[in-house]
Order: C-alpha cells, then structure tokens, then sequence
C-alpha cells in the first residue's frame, strides 16, 4: 500500500502510517529499529531495494532522507516537504516512508525525522554515498547509536579513511570493513590450525579499494609483523600471503567469488568466499548496534601509514604506542601468533596478549 502526501508534515505522515497499519490489518508495530538512510535521487533506489532485504532479517522502519537541489533563489526560500508511505508488501517486512525536502527545510532534516523515530527503538543512519567527514557531529548522525558510511562510494577512498580515523566515534562503521568479515574469519580459522609464527604478510587486491587497506591495517595491528600491499586487477580483494616459521599460508580468490587456501603441509581446499551484495551487508552491520572496537583499532593504527608511500605500495610496521583494542573471538588466533621479535619488548608483549 502507498500514500502520497504533498507538502505535508511529520504529523500527518504518522497518521498516514497509522492509516497503513489498519488498512492491511496489522495494527501492531513489530519493528526491532529505525533505520534512515540519507542519500540523493540517484541512489535512493539501490539503497532502498537493500534496507527492504535486510529488514527481513531485521523488521524495521525506514526513513528515507532526499535532500532535493532548489535551482532558483525563491524555490531554495520555500520549505516543502513531500512523503511517500509505503506499508505492507511495497516495504519488506516493516514500514517505509520517503522524505523529499526542498529548499530551507533542506537544512533541517533532522526536525522532520525525530518525530517520526520508533519509540525506545535503536536509530541507525547509513550513507551510501556523499557521507559527512564526521558523521557523529552530523544533525542526523547524532540521533543514532550507529552510523554507517562506505568509503568505497567515495571520490578518493583511501584519503578518506584519514578522516574516519581522525574523527572516529564510538558507533561509526563503514561498509568496507564489513566486507572483509569473511576474510578475517578465514585468516584467522588458518592460523588456528598451525603453530606457528607469522614473520610477514602480503595482502593483494585491486588499486584504490579501501576494503584493502583496511584489511592490511587489521593484520598489522593484529600479528606485529610488516605488511606489504601489492597491486592486482580485482575484483577486490583478491590474495593474502602470510609468511611463518613453518611455511606460507596463502588465501587467493581470484575470480571473485570461490577461493583457495593453502597451507604448508596441508591439501589445499577450496572454500566460498564470494563477494557479498549491500543488503547482505547492512545486515550484518544491523546485528550488532555497540561499538565496534576492532574496526576502530585498525583504522587508527594505519592512518598514519598511508603517506608518502602512497596506496599501491606501503609497508606498515607496528608501532610501540599503538593501543590494542580487546580481541574478538573471531580473531584471537592471529592475536595469538605475534612473532618472537615482538615478545622481547614489555609494551609489545603486554599488547599482543
């Protein structure tokens, strides 16, 4: 069911929500959360279609924010606010309204979403594209518990991971480092199954990806050991390299979708590791809404490695001061593999612990 409102306001968009909910016959609201996605015309749809397949794992409100450009002086001084309400089988599992603003109102979005917030409900706010330097200090970021960007729809990804570093809140995420839970998964299960000690890495993939990046910081920040980045045609991520006392563990997915892992001593196997669409994503970011310490500790300590170097090429090296973030029980098998070098310094080995 769909109801167009022209001109209208918060209240009367709640009404029409209410108006939904009794006409298709489910009064109750069932919602778990309230996720606003704040994007332009271009994009909305994409962003949409994902929120709609995520909210069937998580039943949710969604409120749409289109900030429409006002292309004369007195339509930019005029505030409009038009709706589209969407309940039933037109919203997934939960309920959508779209948000246009014009002109002053523009300014104000905030004051148009509040009201129409669930109750005692979680907010999160995904940008898919054009997201604030620092989404906490953002009017609608400041109105949720987690804030989702993604770099890789940015102009300049990598430069851009600076400035999530510098300005870094707890309840920030971004969808490039989402997109690497699988790999850390496996690179960590790979670990578990030797003893040994990795003594370098190699982390491989496609030029100006900062799923990359983030990956090469993570193990960085993880093993105490130089990480190199190499260069490759894609798609993505394509190989990791790690070099121990008993050998090379290799994880290579060329074609994007099953990869093979080898380990010295081992038959190598095949496993998926296929790259995953934005509603996989979202959802998974919708899982967890507490802060997400890993993410925050190997995205400070490589801001300040991707320098003169440059992204095709860089070599991080661990640093005495860098804080450790507690580990997640996903990765405490690369916490546990620092090499022997790191153990003879007291601050190394009280942060590799």
């Amino acid at each position: 069911m769909k109801i167009d409102l022209t001109d209208t306001t918060s209240s009367k968009i709640n009404k029409a929500l209410v108006q939904g909910r009794r006409a298709i016959g489910t009064p109750a609201v069932g919602m778990v959360l309230t996720l606003v996605i704040v994007t332009d015309e271009e994009n909305a749809y994409d962003a949409l279609r994902a929120a709609n397949e995520a909210s069937r794992e998580h039943p949710s409100r969604t409120l749409v924010v289109i900030k429409r450009i006002s292309r004369t002086p007195r339509a930019r001084a005029q505030a409009r606010l038009d709706a589209e309400v969407r309940v039933g089988a037109e919203a997934g599992t939960g309920e959508t309204v779209i948000l246009r603003l014009y002109g002053e109102v523009t300014e104000h979005a905030q004051s148009v979403v509040l009201p129409l917030l669930l109750p005692d409900a979680p907010v999160v706010v995904w940008w898919p594209v054009s997201a604030p330097l620092d989404p906490a200090k953002d009017p609608l970021g400041a109105l949720a518990q987690r804030r989702v960007t993604d770099t890789y729809a940015s102009e300049q990804p990598i430069q851009e991971l600076t400035a999530r570093a510098e300005a870094y809140t707890p309840g920030d995420t971004d969808l490039s480092w989402t997109r690497i839970t699988p790999w850390r998964s496996m690179l960590a299960a790979a670990l578990d199954q030797v003893a040994c000690e990795v003594t370098a890495v190699e982390v491989e993939g496609e030029e100006f990806n900062p799923s990359v990046e983030l990956l090469a910081m993570w193990l960085a920040d993880r093993l105490n050991v130089p990480v190199t980045r190499a260069l490759s045609s894609g798609p993505g991520l394509t190989a990791v390299r790690m070099e121990t006392d008993h050998g090379s563990i290799v994880l290579d997915r060329a074609d994007g979708s099953l990869a093979n892992l080898s380990i010295q001593g081992q038959p190598d196997r095949a496993v998926a590791l296929k790259r995953r669409e934005t509603a996989e994503l979202i959802a998974e970011e919708l899982r967890r809404l507490d802060p997400d310490d890993t993410y925050a500790s190997a995205l400070r300590f490589g801001v300040d490695r991707l320098g003169d170097e440059g992204p095709a090429e860089w070599v991080a090296t661990p640093a005495p001061s860098a804080q450790r973030a507690e580990r997640s029980p996903e990765e405490k098998a690369p916490a546990q593999k620092a090499p022997a070098a790191a153990k003879k310094a007291p601050a190394k080995k009280a942060a590799a612990k």
